[in-house]
């Protein structure tokens, strides 16, 4: 990629969008507020989702023995030195962070929203652990500050959902946009591509299905096999129902996945990086998001591709794309 075209991408990037709401560089800081999951204590289920581990995203300062303002001004100090000019949003990103009395939730929220340079609150969690109670809460204590709720969709496919021991279904994730959107609240998807007994055809089917919602960011992320979870023993006995995630292929399926994806949903990621030590498949040698994102781009422009370059406003119609 040419220097004059370098900070021009052919998707609808997050750092362009947050960076014309705040005008300066904005980093996220991650919060663990001690909150759990409905499919870990037992409301739902037990043992959590296949692939789980928190200790795959958690960076050292996110930690639920210390208060939330302490995890954020960690964050904050260590961030600071690296940007003269930054504003900070305080990320609720370990398990479920609507999962809770409304006080307790409220409190939480105030928090943070109080602890010098946070901007606005991102809260990350199910589609079905939200309601109007907590929505409309959430967006009287967060007036004139920036405010995203993230849901963990994963999937499209309620098959898939009940084998990862997901816990909900689609509908409840297209029940909790349009609830979270009829209240005037950012909403964001989170997806993975590669899980197990999906196809690359399925992959397609989620970019469709995502384009007719009123989502407004969407991160999406290579499955991974990390050490300690029962997808590795899933991952072991039938690598059959594994999708084929070498790096050149996986980026293969992400430039498709684009082209039928509605061009006004902000891409937030697609890729997502794990300790070395747990990653047991796939093996992409170290490659940082950046060094990934940089291919995605520089492919993509010299095939003259970009997002939404096949999406059809109307419907999805399954594209049969040529591997």
């Amino acid at each position: 990629m040419t220097e004059q075209n370098k900070n021009i991408l052919p998707w609808n990037d997050y750092s362009s969008y947050i960076k014309s709401i705040f005008g300066v560089r904005v980093q996220k800081i991650s919060v663990d507020a001690g909150f759990t999951c409905p499919n870990r204590d037992g409301s739902k289920g037990h043992g959590a989702c296949i692939y789980c581990t928190n200790e795959s995203f958690s960076p050292f300062y996110c930690n639920s023995e210390i208060s939330v303002t302490e995890q954020l001004q960690k964050g904050i100090d260590f961030f600071s030195p690296k940007y003269k000019t930054q504003k900070y949003l305080a990320y609720f990103q370990s398990y479920t962070n609507t999962y809770g009395s409304v006080d307790t939730l409220k409190k939480t929220y105030a928090e943070a929203l109080n602890t010098q340079g946070v901007e606005g609150l991102v809260i990350a969690t199910r589609p079905d652990c939200i309601n109007a109670e907590i929505l409309e809460m959430i967006k009287e204590i967060s007036a004139n500050k920036y405010l995203s709720i993230e849901f963990g969709a994963e999937s499209t496919i309620d098959r898939t959902l009940d084998f990862i021991n997901r816990g909900h279904n689609w509908q409840q994730t297209i029940d909790a946009v349009n609830l979270t959107n009829s209240f005037g609240i950012n909403c964001g998807l989170h997806f993975i591509i590669g899980l197990p007994g999906e196809t690359e055809e399925d992959f397609y089917t989620h970019a469709g299905r995502i384009s007719k919602l009123p989502v407004k960011t969407l991160k999406i992320h290579q499955m991974q096999v990390l050490k300690g979870t029962r997808l590795e023993e899933i991952y072991s006995n039938k690598p059959e129902l594994i999708f084929d995630l070498n790096l050149e292929n996986y980026i293969r399926v992400i430039i498709n996945f684009l082209e039928l994806l509605n061009p006004g949903i902000i891409v937030e990621r697609f890729t997502s990086e794990s300790p070395k030590n747990l990653i047991i498949y796939p093996d992409w040698k170290g490659k940082k998001n950046f060094e990934i994102s940089h291919i995605v781009a520089n492919k993509m422009s010299e095939a003259g591709s970009y997002q939404g370059k096949k999406y059809s406003c109307n419907k999805y119609q399954a594209i049969h794309i040529q591997p």
